[in-house]
């Protein structure tokens, strides 16, 4: 493993003023996504879809880089270029998702583990062979009635660290994503608490799984109220909430936390990502604080396409308008009168 390289890479990921697409929807999350645009989810729907994102003019000046799914990286443009080349010529980083997703957790009601460790040094090889720089794999921790567990949060601590180690020792950066989910009707004090729980375990077993934490990315949910909450936390109370923990749990030698959007609408992540890093340049933390959003920058752009290639310059309009947004977010430059101009 190339030490150097692995951080360079890490560094690059979250520099200053760019953040992650997450274009990595399995192909059972694409469908809902285009079932409520009522569009079929073929392979060539998803690949025109992700296309016009890759391609869309000046985005690189806010995506650094671009995870994928095993599909996508696999796959070439309608005009016959491999779209990890599409991405590498614009200057951003493709990466892919290696997980397998959840299954539920034996001896555990309502916890789930995340799958996919066999063969997976195999599949990294691959993936390098294809051009990946950097992998992901999400843990999820669900806050309900006596849970998160200790038991679901080890377990998926673990998993996590394996996976880490693994894509190191294959030369790729690892962004660990363990989600405390928003589904609920739990506070943000609940979430505080089982947010703080899973970031302390999967540190500790980062470290007890000789991770070398300069090569790694943090994917993390913010510390939100549950989205069925009876009061819902503010923009501010969530960016104390947030950077308070992360001070509390997360190593200064981790280069950068990019935060998930969890199901948060556009404007919400948004406006969250911005005080979040409004908050951090007040109080000073070791991280850059960046984001790696899925929905939080496609759902304007999904609802513009909406499967119709006549679509496609306001598609591509409405990902370069909230990848800027988010962008600025990212640097604490963010107002909500930036949405009402389009460019």
């Amino acid at each position: 493993m190339n030490l150097t390289e692995l951080n360079r890479t890490a560094q690059a990921m979250v520099q200053p003023g760019k953040g992650i697409l997450a274009a990595d929807e399995s192909t059972g999350t694409i469908q809902k996504r285009f079932d409520s645009i009522g569009v079929d989810s073929t392979e060539e729907n998803r690949r025109d879809y992700r296309e016009l994102l890759f391609r869309t003019d000046g985005a690189a000046e806010f995506i650094s880089g671009v995870i994928l799914y095993d599909e996508t990286i696999r796959q070439k443009s309608a005009d016959g270029v491999p779209l990890v080349k599409v991405l590498t010529d614009q200057g951003v980083i493709p990466g892919i998702k290696v997980d397998k997703s959840t299954k539920p957790l034996a001896g555990a009601e309502g916890e789930v583990i995340t799958e996919g460790l066999d063969g997976l040094s195999d599949r990294l090889e691959e993936y390098v062979s294809l051009g990946a720089k950097f992998t992901k794999w999400r843990g999820v921790i669900t806050v309900g009635d006596d849970i998160p567990s200790r038991y679901c949060i080890e377990a998926n601590a673990h998993a996590l660290a394996r996976y880490a180690a693994l894509s190191q020792e294959a030369g790729l950066v690892p962004i660990v994503e363990p989600e405390v989910l928003m589904d609920g009707n739990h506070s943000i004090q609940d979430c505080l608490e089982a947010t703080r729980s899973t970031l302390r375990e999967v540190y500790y077993q980062l470290s007890i799984n000789r991770v070398v934490l300069e090569g790694t990315v943090l994917k993390p949910n913010m510390v939100l109220s549950g989205k069925d909450a009876s009061r819902r936390a503010s923009a501010d109370e969530v960016a104390k909430a947030t950077i308070s923990c992360f001070l509390d749990t997360v190593p200064a030698a981790v280069p950068g936390i990019a935060f998930l959007s969890g199901g948060q609408s556009d404007d919400e992540a948004t406006q969250n990502l911005n005080a979040i890093n409004t908050h951090a340049h007040e109080v000073g933390v070791p991280w850059e604080l960046t984001f790696s959003y899925g929905r939080g920058l496609q759902g304007a752009p999904l609802n513009a396409w909406s499967g119709d290639k006549n679509n496609s310059d306001a598609t591509k309009a409405a990902f370069y308008h909230r990848a800027k947004l988010t962008a600025a977010a990212r640097c604490g430059e963010y107002s909500t009168d930036m949405e009402l101009s389009a460019n």
